[in-house]
């Protein structure tokens, strides 16, 4: 596959999106589809992995900013004919006849690799089809969620997570050669993948027929990725998530995410950590909430009530007269911190009112509110609207 035909991929149609999406808009486009399409949830259906696939190498390029815009610049170009493949003739309308090295367009001295539109055709394009020069290339990036109970969050946990992802091929080891032999140089380009060629005063480059790209043959190529050195693989990695992790926060695997082309480095994978909501606990920061029901009594003449932590239960004193919704404050209850310790857990009382009272409690309670009167409570003294 040529240069050209990888630039006429159109990968916002293969997500749906228009090119003026948001990478918002494109990461939730890519997560549908990535999910409707996905192999585990389509076994068998050969049509729907090889979309799967269309679509997680449009996300590979538009999710990451660098090579969306490299693309779309590259795109404009090539899209509007600005890839002329059999050469220009000298002497335009202007009648200039000076020399002029489309190469210098690929790099300097028409090589690929040295910073020029061959660079960033490489960077691009980095998943099969044509590569200018021979130079391996990182693996993608690789973002994938997961979903943790409140209390793993807080005190961590190890979780497995199974991945489709493009992977090294196990029998050839990424070289994409059948094991036992070796790809050699390409004889037409030596190895840079370019072929310079002159027409007339002109000079201009394209990528080398010969080894489509990549500066070098494979004449005997594996058999379980076909010569790509990749391989779609479904993989379980386990992953340790540490303890106080928040809502949203990613971890970073390194080296976990898409294969590198011929020996290259891996990519990284992130994780997105999503955390449930608990029933009884909240959290601010790393701090513990809860509300703590408790009775007027309780509140007016003080109690000791056990109360529930991370990791078991303690006994929290609620001094008498204390107001209803004071937060009372357990120093280290609270989440683990990063660098040693853990926070407090923040206890809030609020006052439990009875639905329904029997004769001899409502008569009590009649006693009580004479007496405060008789010895001059007043709920309301001081209150602004009174």
């Amino acid at each position: 596959m040529s240069q050209r035909e990888w630039v006429e991929k159109d990968y916002y149609k293969e997500l749906g999106v228009s090119s003026s999406a948001s990478q918002d808009e494109i990461k939730k486009a890519y997560r549908k589809l990535a999910r409707d399409l996905h192999p585990d949830a389509n076994p068998g259906d050969t049509k729907a992995e090889e979309r799967f696939k269309a679509v997680s190498e449009a996300h590979a390029v538009l999710s990451d900013p660098a090579k969306r815009k490299e693309y779309d610049e590259t795109r404009r170009l090539f899209a509007g004919g600005g890839y002329p493949r059999g050469g220009f003739a000298p002497g335009g309308a202007g009648g200039f006849s000076q020399e002029f090295n489309l190469g210098d367009i690929f790099g300097a001295g028409g090589a690929a690799g040295d910073g020029g539109l061959g660079d960033i055709l490489g960077g691009l394009f980095n998943r099969g089809g044509a590569r200018t020069g021979s130079r391996p290339r990182r693996g993608s990036d690789v973002e994938t969620e997961t979903t943790l109970g409140f209390r793993e969050a807080a005190q961590g946990v190890t979780v497995p997570l199974r991945m489709t992802s493009p992977s090294p091929c196990t029998t050839c080891h990424g070289s994409g050669a059948k094991p036992g032999t070796s790809p050699r140089v390409c004889p037409h380009c030596n190895g840079t993948g370019v072929i310079n060629r002159n027409q007339g005063a002109f000079g201009f480059s394209e990528p080398c027929d010969g080894c489509r790209g990549t500066g070098s043959i494979i004449d005997d190529p594996c058999v379980d990725c076909h010569g790509n050195g990749i391989q779609n693989r479904t993989r379980t990695i386990t992953v340790r998530i540490p303890p106080g992790v928040s809502d949203g926060q990613k971890i970073r695997l390194a080296g976990q995410g898409e294969a590198g082309l011929r020996g290259a480095p891996s990519g990284d994978l992130y994780v997105t950590v999503h955390v449930s909501q608990d029933k009884v606990f909240g959290r601010n920061g790393d701090d513990l909430t809860l509300a703590l029901p408790v009775s007027y009594a309780e509140l007016v003449l003080g109690t000791t009530v056990s109360v529930p932590t991370l990791e078991g239960r303690v006994g929290v004193k609620v001094p008498p007269g204390t107001a209803d919704g004071r937060t009372l404050r357990v120093r280290g209850r609270g989440v683990p911190k990063r660098g040693g310790g853990a926070g407090d857990l923040l206890v809030t009382v609020k006052v439990a009112v009875p639905q329904k009272l029997d004769d001899a409690a409502v008569e009590a309670l009649e006693r009580y509110r004479e007496a405060e009167k008789a010895a001059g409570f007043d709920p309301r003294a001081g209150w602004a609207g009174a």
